[in-house]
């Protein structure tokens, strides 16, 4: 199966994962044998939002493999904040790169931008709904410091309903025999039950928890996310979550001598710098094994050569999404799409 798009990991073949996490791995020991993978090759980054390790990862990645780079970090430098639509913007890029990342703060935009993309497409992030590259830094820094992707009580802290990363995260490590997964959040920050749905339909196992200090000692991975102050509607509602799980040191005195720590960062106040120190501390080195991770993604992404896509995408329902941050309720020429009952864009349930 060839990978055109990475909107979702979900449409990727475990096979296929498993030889990115390979080859990601030969990059990282020999670096050099790969430096002109790209020759001649450009990567758009539209970074619609905020990013400081995912979009400068991505571009340390293109050009470690002898590429280059063009694009955007803030839309305001961009036509769109003259009201270009994301259609236009990418039907005009796809003219000027052989492959785009892209970050944007609306969920669906990812998919949405593959529809229209003539060249292949990466999801850097889709609002709070789906981050696959890095999922795929996770399941790196896994296979690097605990030396498998199966069997595992994976403990996912903090903001479980926004947080993206762990949403994709959930999605993928579901699909490897005896995860268990420990969900602590408070019940405001709770996973989306479309990803309740998910597990209960793969036979995943897990449970819900409101204390970090109480089941820390049964996880061998800890896989920790910051409250997201942009997702809130109100400062208010923002201020009533933050700081509700706090990692420590004396809270690690209570974890397996082998259990790893996780982070997608940025952290704010989620965990405490005394755990930086702890050799159980993987967020910076897992930062680091982004970078080999996206590097693996771009040239398998390429590897299919200079073939263009040429897609006319067709509605096949008349209901809308229930989702009012879905990129349906801003770009409306989209095709409103059906699959499995739920919105073709962003997963949730239509109206």
């Amino acid at each position: 199966m060839e990978l055109r798009h990475l909107v979702d990991l979900e449409n990727v073949e475990t096979e296929k994962i498993m030889n990115i996490l390979t080859m990601a791995g030969a990059i990282m020991r020999n670096p050099s044998y790969y430096s002109d993978s790209c020759h001649a090759k450009v990567m758009a980054t539209l970074f619609y939002e905020p990013s400081t390790r995912t979009r400068m990862s991505f571009e340390a990645a293109m050009l470690r493999l002898g590429g280059s780079v063009i694009g955007f970090n803030d839309p305001q430098n961009s036509s769109v904040s003259k009201g270009e639509s994301l259609k236009d913007t990418i039907t005009m890029v796809s003219n000027y790169a052989d492959i785009i990342a892209m970050r944007h703060y609306m969920e669906g935009a990812a998919k949405a931008a593959a529809m229209f993309s003539r060249v292949p497409v990466i999801n850097a992030g889709d609002g709070g709904h789906l981050h696959p590259t890095q999922t795929l830094t996770d399941l790196f820094t896994l296979i690097e410091t605990k030396g498998r992707l199966d069997g595992l009580t994976i403990g996912l802290c903090g903001d479980l309903k926004y947080g993206r990363t762990v949403h994709s995260l959930i999605k993928t490590m579901s699909r490897f025999k005896n995860n268990k997964f420990v969900l602590i959040s408070t019940p405001e920050l709770n996973v989306p039950d479309y990803i309740k749905s998910f597990m209960d339909k793969h036979g995943c196992e897990y449970k819900q928890a409101a204390s970090l200090e109480s089941e820390i000692g049964g996880l061998d991975v800890l896989y920790m996310t910051r409250i997201q102050r942009e997702r809130f509607k109100s400062e208010e509602d923002y201020n009533r979550q933050k700081g509700v799980f706090i990692l420590d040191s004396e809270k690690m005195k209570k974890a397996k001598s082998d259990m790893k720590v996780l982070h997608p960062l940025p952290r704010v106040d989620e965990i405490t710098y005394d755990v930086d120190d702890d050799e159980r501390a993987m967020y910076f080195k897992q930062s680091e094994y982004g970078l080999y991770a996206r590097m693996s993604l771009i040239l398998h992404i390429l590897e299919n050569g200079d073939k263009r896509l040429d897609r006319r995408p067709q509605p096949n329902t008349e209901k809308c999404c229930g989702n009012l941050k879905c990129i349906t309720h801003f770009e409306h020429y989209l095709p409103k799409i059906e699959i499995d009952g739920k919105c073709g864009y962003c997963e949730s349930k239509l109206l």
